[in-house]
């Protein structure tokens, strides 16, 4: 039993003697080495330096360098900047309506009783002249007895030789008086005119249509006694409608009149061509929208009042640049884009943004025709750029130069000194040069601080709590 234990102790002590010297050696070799000024950089470090570097100079903070087969593996795409129309087809929602220069309505002109009504509902397409009621009124006899008298007379004198001229003038104006009050009273043309061939009165008063059309609103009924100014038939002339396409603040500026238009009805798959008016959008305060008008024909009256339409507007702007929604990095704050310095090399780059529209968007600043930039794979770009500027030591946090417009490092430009101060903000600069020309002319670079008015003092300032108020 002696013999185990003893065997056990002495492994124990082998290996407490080796670690024991292990530990001595690991310190001597500490003692020993010489402090060094200044280790060179670790590989992703001297990469990262190396991309911030450029054979010809320094390059803007943020570029890095992707080969090509990177570029590949993480499918970047790059193309060139060009300048041309901006073209779009702006989409809203219209809905139909009656053109009001061809609403008509039929409404009393007298008190009277109705005798008399046609199957003439709403819906119901009517023809110019077509009958839709008859009535009765008390004045109507009296009206046709006076028109009958001064026909007959017009009939006499035509015939009589003697007549003279003045006493002809008198009957036709008489005439025209007559026939005037029976069109006062309801009575269409047509039955004015039976009325002076046939030399007979009537019981009724025909109700006719002023227009081709379709009854879009109905109030009248068999027997009803109405008063003057009572409204019976609202006739609408679909042949041409409107249509009222509702737009955002903004948007109506792309609307020109005179502009053609496409209004598609999806449940019927049918296409018509419209006009915009030439009347000025109208506020909707109920959608917050802008009610522009356009005005489309409307064969076979597909088109009814109240439906819904689809509107396509072609736009074309002017001329200016735009880029793939792809290409640009928005991070809320700024957009940025990659622009390529040299094949594989990319530089981020703020830009700013107008118009989003198919997938394109408009670049108002930052962005010169002629230069490439990374269609694609802008977020695996800005990710290695940001590890190589961490890497690298330097700031990630970058300013826009007011001068070139370049991206800085705002730490490295603050070592520089590259830094100046206008209207009491910032700008940093990325060569010596425009920090020069910026200070000469800072007004011409810096945007101008807004104009803040002064407070208003205190119609009855109170008194202070450490004064005493003052003795009576």
């Amino acid at each position: 039993m002696k013999k185990p234990a003893r065997f056990v102790r002495l492994i124990v002590f082998l290996v407490v003697l080796v670690v024991a010297a292990f530990v001595v050696g690991f310190l001597a070799g500490r003692r020993g080495r010489a402090p060094s000024v200044a280790e060179p950089l670790s590989a992703p470090a001297a990469s990262a330096a190396q991309s911030a570097q450029g054979e010809g100079g320094e390059r803007p903070p943020g570029t890095v360098t992707v080969d090509a087969r990177k570029r590949q593996l993480i499918g970047i795409r790059v193309g060139a900047v060009d300048k041309a129309p901006f073209t779009f087809t702006l989409r809203v929602l219209g809905r139909v309506a009656a053109d009001e220069t061809r609403l008509y309505v039929i409404n009393a002109a007298t008190s009277g009783w109705v005798v008399r009504i046609e199957p003439a509902t709403p819906g119901s397409v009517v023809s110019k002249g077509e009958v839709l009621a008859a009535f009765y009124a008390p004045e109507l006899l009296g009206a046709q007895q006076a028109f009958l008298y001064a026909v007959n007379t017009l009939e006499r004198l035509k015939e009589q030789s003697t007549a003279q001229d003045r006493q002809f003038e008198s009957v036709v104006v008489s005439v025209a008086q007559a026939r005037d009050q029976l069109t006062n009273l309801g009575m269409g043309p047509q039955q004015i005119d039976e009325i002076a061939r046939t030399k007979e009165r009537v019981q009724q008063v025909d109700m006719v249509s002023p227009t081709t059309g379709v009854i879009i609103f109905r109030n009248i009924f068999p027997g009803l006694k109405f008063v003057q100014g009572q409204e019976f038939f609202r006739i609408a002339d679909l042949r041409r409608v409107w249509i009222l396409a509702d737009v955002f603040e903004g948007e109506d500026k792309y609307l020109k009149p005179g502009q053609k238009a496409r209004v598609a009805l999806a449940s019927q798959k049918l296409t018509f061509e419209a006009t915009v008016s030439r009347i000025l959008p109208l506020f909707d305060p109920a959608s917050r929208t802008l009610k522009v008008r356009l005005e489309a024909d409307n064969p076979g009256y597909a088109l009814r009042p109240d439906m819904f339409v689809d509107v396509e507007v072609p736009v074309e702007s002017p001329a200016s640049i735009s880029v793939p929604a792809d290409a640009i990095l928005d991070s809320g704050l700024r957009q940025t884009v990659f622009v390529e310095r040299e094949e594989g090399v990319f530089e981020p780059r703020e830009v700013r943004t107008g118009l989003r529209r198919g997938g394109r968007v408009e670049i108002t600043e930052g962005l010169a025709p002629g230069e490439r930039i990374a269609l694609s794979g802008t977020f695996l770009i800005d990710s290695e750029s940001r590890m190589d500027l961490a890497a690298a030591g330097l700031d990630v946090t970058l300013a826009r130069d007011p001068v070139s417009g370049a991206m800085v490092s705002i730490a490295k430009a603050e070592q520089a000194g590259r830094k100046s101060v206008c209207n009491g903000q910032a700008f940093y600069f990325a060569t010596d040069e425009n920090k020069e020309a910026f200070d000469r002319d800072p007004q011409k670079y810096a945007p101008k601080p807004a104009v803040e008015k002064p407070p208003s003092p205190s119609p009855d300032p109170s008194p202070s709590p450490d004064r005493e108020p003052a003795q009576r």
